[in-house]
């Protein structure tokens, strides 16, 4: 008999599944929405800047703490409070619209709590997929996982602007009811965290999880090379936008370009459990080094939109597989006690490296121009696969899964008990 799938077997990873892509998305469509609403309510360029680097900039600082209290709390009640602070917050721009008293603080206050929520919720989401998904459905687990962010990474965006011009409250609105959906959906999950092993010694200090990290060479190979994958990607963008308008594309041919990445990343989430089964990690990540190297050397000597768009969906194509390897790796092999801590330090390596590379992209066009600027990212890419790359040819994979105590999960109510969600 086939195997019905991680979702349609797996009612709690349902329930998480769906809270947390919708919650994205209406994120994504705020996102775009925070800017719009502060140049109509008259302020300016810095004022609209200044809420997004507001949410950004509290995000990254708060990861390590987050995590740390991530591994301390049950991550359910801490999912489920940070779901309640990000409807309250966001809630409230619809509510003091309707009241007349909407203002520029109450737009940056909402966008640090935001932030602060944000930052708590995704080192205990990180953990809640291992307390509920068996060993065997991880891959697909977070294949379906991904699949979802990237679908709501491209569509978020449109529907925000969209849901502006229609009503400028709307999309705050939508992601409001998008934590309450969320909120309810883990009311309902039935899983329980596992109980500590009895006699473990806890490190219970805030680099825990990165010192754990540093003395895996394996992993950490793979997440340099991811780093770098996102830091290339940060610098193509910004590099794209200049080579497409310096071959004379218009605004509308360049904003379709760009959005090829989400098809890109659409479609390599859904073919990510056949390509995993074809290729091992090592081959893996050597073809999208490849794969790169080769396209990004391409784009060096057109900017033909019609050529870089399709390309730019290769590229793409093979990096959520290799985020789902990175992924079921930090999730298996970490320590329970340390997961959510090794999370948050992998996030901060990843993210970390990719915001210089706008910056840095910068400096090179304007001091080298634009087949030159790109040449050194191909050579940059076709380096660093050597060097990480290569090695994984001779590994199996990143390591042997740690044997744990199973999740505690409450009986699943019979049939016309209970609702529930549709997948």
């Amino acid at each position: 008999m086939a195997d019905p799938g991680v979702l349609s077997a797996n009612r709690d990873f349902r329930r998480y599944w769906i809270g947390s892509a919708l919650s994205t998305l209406g994120s994504q469509m705020s996102l775009i929405a925070f800017p719009l609403l502060v140049l109509s309510l008259g302020g300016g360029a810095a004022q609209a800047g200044l809420v997004a680097s507001c949410s950004l900039l509290t995000r990254m600082l708060l990861r390590i703490p987050a995590g740390q209290l991530a591994d301390k709390v049950d991550r359910r009640r801490l999912m489920l409070g940070a779901d309640l602070v990000r409807l309250v917050a966001v809630g409230s721009v619809p509510a003091a619209a309707g009241l007349g008293v909407l203002g520029y603080p109450q737009l940056l206050a909402v966008a640090v709590v935001e932030g602060v929520a944000t930052a708590v919720f995704a080192p205990a989401s990180t953990i809640a997929v291992r307390d509920v998904v068996a060993e065997e459905h991880l891959s697909d687990a977070l294949a379906k996982d991904q699949a979802a962010m990237a679908a709501a990474s491209l569509l978020g965006p449109f529907l925000g602007g969209w849901l502006f011009t229609v009503d400028r409250i709307l999309p705050f609105t939508a992601d409001a009811a998008s934590y309450a959906v969320s909120a309810v959906l883990l009311l309902r999950m039935a899983t329980r965290p596992a109980p500590a092993e009895p006699g473990t010694r806890t490190d219970n200090s805030p680099t825990a999880g990165l010192r754990w990290l540093l003395r895996q060479p394996a992993l950490l190979r793979a997440l340099l090379f991811g780093a770098l994958l996102n830091l290339v990607g940060a610098a193509s963008e910004v590099a794209m936008v200049v080579t497409l308008r310096d071959g004379g594309s218009g605004g509308t041919a360049i904003g379709t370009v760009l959005a090829c990445a989400g098809v890109g990343a659409v479609l390599g989430s859904l073919a990510a459990p056949r390509v995993l089964k074809v290729l091992r990690p090592g081959q893996l990540f050597l073809a999208i080094g490849a794969v790169w190297a080769a396209g990004t050397a391409v784009i060096a000597f057109t900017a033909l939109p019609w050529v870089v768009g399709p390309l730019l969906v290769l590229l793409i194509l093979l990096t959520p597989p290799a985020g789902i390897v990175v992924g079921q790796a930090l999730i298996s092999q970490s320590p329970r006690h340390l997961l959510g801590r090794v999370s948050t330090a992998a996030d901060l390596l990843i993210a970390g490296l990719a915001a210089v590379g706008p910056a840095l992209t910068g400096i090179a066009l304007e001091g080298l121009g634009i087949p030159q600027t790109w040449l050194l990212i191909a050579a940059l890419i076709a380096v660093t696969t050597a060097v990480a790359a290569v090695p994984m040819l001779r590994e199996s994979g990143l390591g042997t899964p740690r044997q744990e105590p199973a999740a505690e999960t409450a009986p699943e109510p019979a049939p016309g008990e209970g609702t529930a969600v549709a997948a």
